[in-house]
């Protein structure tokens, strides 16, 4: 078995964007990719079996901290890790854990050691270090895993975001360290990438991509964005961090965002990445469509037989009606939240399909500009 292969197929003329490919042993993906969060182990509202044949999904994401906390390691190990277990036989990334330890302000500890927190379910107190978080991704069992990090919140000053960055490459040296020790327990290669931070500081950016690239890594990770500051120190950030990162390794945007967000970050080298909103929008009534962004609880597509979306290749979103689809959703109905998170889903997997094709193609940038004024219209 061999490690993380990235291969560079095309690049963009007009715009930082590249379409290529990565090569796990469970499988390869094309890029650029959205990746579904399926946090514990199941992406809400989503059978594996329609994620691979609606949404198109080739690589989709697990949590550590979720996992750990429920099913707990020793059904995962049991079960031959998180691939066999939930019968998803395509990659699969398990994030560290570190967002979902640092949003839990109140009921944390931040030491040199690790995080200390409470688990959210029954308050049981956790130790997360670097090295407890590798041990827990070796048995989960992640094609590619993330080092534990601590993700400063947006707008953070400059003193704190560099204290937490340099919290976060400590840390670094240590998950490698634990990584180069260890095996996967399975049979198959692991590839553990690190993560940028630095909040929205571009001397903290620099220190932090020369610091990430020297690890030699298979890929690489942005952090730290998308955590509430505006848009455009998102992109900035976002291109200065591509501009810092190796060419030759694929790049993975963590967190974001909306399609023409997605879009944006293509054209400034991004290869990869995920979000909760579609799913999450989805099962609050919000649609993203070709034509423009939906509210489907709106009393406007009552009577409005056409398909929720023809302008995408998805059997789901061609076989309903948006009149039947608010139907589902203003009666509560399971399948009504199955539908829309499937459709929006589908959007996004599209969105990157498209994005190669038109990079392939030599005219990524024009389309670009048209679909994101179109994809934020209200409708």
């Amino acid at each position: 078995m061999a490690a993380l292969q990235f291969q560079l197929q095309h690049n963009d003329s007009q715009s930082k964007a590249r379409a290529g490919k990565i090569i796990t042993d469970h499988g390869e993906i094309s890029t650029p990719i959205f990746m579904p969060v399926g946090t514990v182990g199941s992406v809400k509202a989503v059978t594996q079996q329609q994620l691979a044949d609606d949404v198109k999904a080739q690589i989709i994401l697990g949590n550590t901290y979720h996992l750990y906390l429920r099913p707990g390691l020793e059904v995962l190990e049991a079960a031959g890790g998180l691939h066999k277990f939930m019968n998803w036989q395509k990659p699969i990334l398990t994030d560290s854990g570190g967002y979902q330890v640092f949003s839990l302000t109140g009921t944390r500890k931040l030491t040199e050691e690790g995080a200390i927190f409470q688990s959210h379910i029954d308050g049981s107190k956790h130790l997360f270090s670097p090295e407890k978080v590798i041990d827990i991704q070796r048995i989960i069992g992640g094609d590619i895993i993330m080092a534990f990090d601590e993700c400063p919140p947006g707008g953070s000053e400059y003193d704190y975001a560099k204290i937490s960055m340099e919290l976060t490459h400590r840390w670094l040296d240590r998950c490698f360290n634990r990584f180069n020790t260890t095996d996967n327990k399975y049979g198959y290669t692991q590839n553990l990438f690190p993560i940028v931070q630095g909040g929205t500081h571009h001397e903290l950016r620099k220190i932090s991509c020369e610091y990430v690239s020297s690890m030699g890594a298979t890929g690489n990770a942005i952090g730290g964005l998308s955590v509430g500051e505006p848009t455009e120190k998102m992109y900035e950030i976002c291109e200065f961090c591509c501009n810092n990162l190796p060419v030759n390794r694929p790049r993975y945007l963590m967190g974001v965002g909306t399609p023409w967000n997605i879009l944006e970050c293509i054209a400034l080298g991004v290869d990869m990445f995920d979000c909760v909103m579609p799913t999450r929008n989805g099962r609050n009534a919000m649609l993203f469509t070709s034509n423009g962004v939906i509210n489907i609880d709106n009393k406007k597509w009552e009577k409005d037989f056409s398909a929720i979306d023809e302008g995408i290749v998805c059997e789901i979103s061609n076989y309903y009606s948006k009149a039947y689809l608010r139907h589902l959703i203003k009666s509560k109905e399971i399948l009504g939240l199955q539908i829309a998170s499937i459709h929006n889903l589908a959007f996004y997997l599209d969105i990157v399909t498209k994005a190669r094709k038109h990079i392939s193609d030599g005219d990524f940038v024009q389309w670009k500009n048209e679909m994101s004024v179109r994809w934020q219209q209200r409708l």
